[in-house]
């Protein structure tokens, strides 16, 4: 296995495992510049990225390289391209295709504006519109008509995978090529934490604040990041009230509705709550299989219906998963040069399928609540009379029942040790809050999709 390619499947890995923006973020122009019996050198663009890579992924990156080169013990980071003669203390044979590298450095540059991180591949042409998000869809194009004076802001949320990133940039893309003259950015909510943080030490914050209130149009993606980061959120609130008393448009993306996001200041929740928000659900089996089609056409495969049905049918919850899935199929056609039946497809597939939707345990409830609102799984234990916490740990009393069939009495002590009459309460509670609620029902649903795509380890 190349370098090229080793790398290629550790990204898909990550792919998958985060989201578009974050992947982007601290990914992009990656690769491997080196290996040898037992380490792996890998080129990042600045430092920021590699003490990121080393702090934040560094574990997952290893596992995953591991599980195709299992001899590989240790992996080191560069900035840049390192000249051959500073590598050697560490590898004693060296190849690099040079050529090859910038070429696909050249690639990568092609995809992403560098004024405005947008990725042109991002179009509502190549969205497909179901019933899971036609009103985001709607609400989307109504913006880019209306730019600043309809929908503002617009605050897209919904589970990871399901499009919010691919509607954000459509927009911005699709104002940047109508409107040449627009100022149009596109950042993620961590992207933008760190530019902050650097801003700060540089003792530049005034430049950055006053690059961002001369934007036409400003998408921050994973809104929930911010929470708990008062500086950044000083700023978010700062750079909305001036775009906003300028009818300048701002787009928001976040995992849940900007009421449910936790150690999120009340004055932004107002800001964000001020305009129109739409979710972005789990698209249905035809949608699923909509996409599938586009994508093959995209990549110039070709594969039988009864394929693209089977993989609609048995990844549900996740078109970045759908996609990844596909992928694996037509890598297979590539590699072999055959078009695979279903029986080959299925054994492509078997491991990528095997997920833990059947292995749910109550540590994997506990964790996904706790996680979900901000908490400690150990605040859901504890006595707290605090609402920060009652509520969610009622809610955990409720997704044990409904997903493990715990008795109330085994629920009970799964919580601390608590009287069983106090965890029917719960559940009755926030059963009957579910049919009136539709920001709990929301809730509930993204709380679910962390359960079901949650390994235990």
């Amino acid at each position: 296995m190349t370098n090229e390619e080793l790398w290629k499947a550790v990204l898909g890995e990550m792919e998958l495992s985060l989201s578009r923006a974050n992947f982007t973020t601290w990914f992009k122009n990656t690769s491997i510049l080196s290996r040898d019996k037992n380490c792996v050198l890998v080129s990042v663009p600045n430092g920021f990225i590699k003490e990121w890579l080393e702090n934040k992924f560094n574990r997952k990156i290893l596992d995953s390289i591991r599980t195709l080169t299992p001899e590989i013990r240790e992996i080191r980071y560069a900035i840049g391209r390192p000249k051959i003669e500073l590598l050697k203390q560490d590898f004693s044979k060296i190849i690099m295709d040079n050529e090859i590298e910038e070429k696909s450095d050249a690639a990568q540059d092609a995809d992403v504006d560098k004024q405005t991180n947008l990725n042109k591949k991002y179009t509502f042409e190549s969205f497909v519109v179901g019933s899971n998000n036609e009103l985001a869809h709607a609400a989307a194009l109504r913006v880019t008509r209306e730019l600043g004076k309809l929908y503002n802001p617009l605050f897209l949320y919904g589970g990871v995978g399901l499009g919010k990133t691919h509607l954000l940039q459509a927009i911005g893309n699709k104002v940047s090529n109508e409107n040449k003259d627009k100022k149009v950015l596109y950042i993620s909510a961590e992207r933008l934490t760190a530019d902050i943080v650097e801003s700060i030490g540089n003792k530049t914050i005034e430049d950055l604040k006053n690059r961002y209130s001369k934007l036409d149009l400003l998408m921050i993606d994973d809104v929930q990041f911010i929470a708990g980061k008062v500086k950044t959120q000083d700023i978010v609130f700062s750079t909305f009230n001036e775009l906003y008393g300028k009818n300048k448009q701002i787009l928001l993306s976040s995992d849940r509705p900007p009421q449910a996001i936790p150690a999120l200041e009340e004055r932004l929740k107002s800001r964000f709550q001020g305009g129109m928000i739409a979710d972005v659900g789990i698209p249905d089996f035809e949608t699923r299989l909509a996409i599938l089609k586009m994508k093959v056409s995209e990549k110039g495969a070709s594969l039988e219906e009864d394929i693209l049905s089977y993989v609609a049918t048995h990844i549900q919850k996740n078109v970045r998963e759908l996609e990844g899935a596909l992928n694996r199929v037509v890598a297979f056609s590539q590699i072999y040069n055959k078009v695979p039946d279903l029986k080959e497809v299925k054994n492509i597939l078997n491991a990528y399928l095997n997920t833990p939707y059947r292995k749910t345990s109550p540590q994997v409830i506990l964790r996904s609540v706790a996680d979900f609102y901000s908490i400690s799984s150990n605040d859901l234990l504890k006595r707290s009379r605090k609402k920060e916490v009652v509520k969610p740990r009622q809610v955990a009393m409720f997704l044990l029942r409904e997903e493990t069939k715990l008795s109330f009495p085994e629920i009970g002590q799964k919580l601390g040790g608590r009287d069983h009459s106090t965890v029917i309460h719960a559940c009755e509670k926030i059963r009957g809050e579910t049919s009136m609620d539709e920001n709990l029902k929301q809730e509930l649903v993204l709380i679910k999709e962390r359960v079901y795509n949650s390994f235990e380890k």
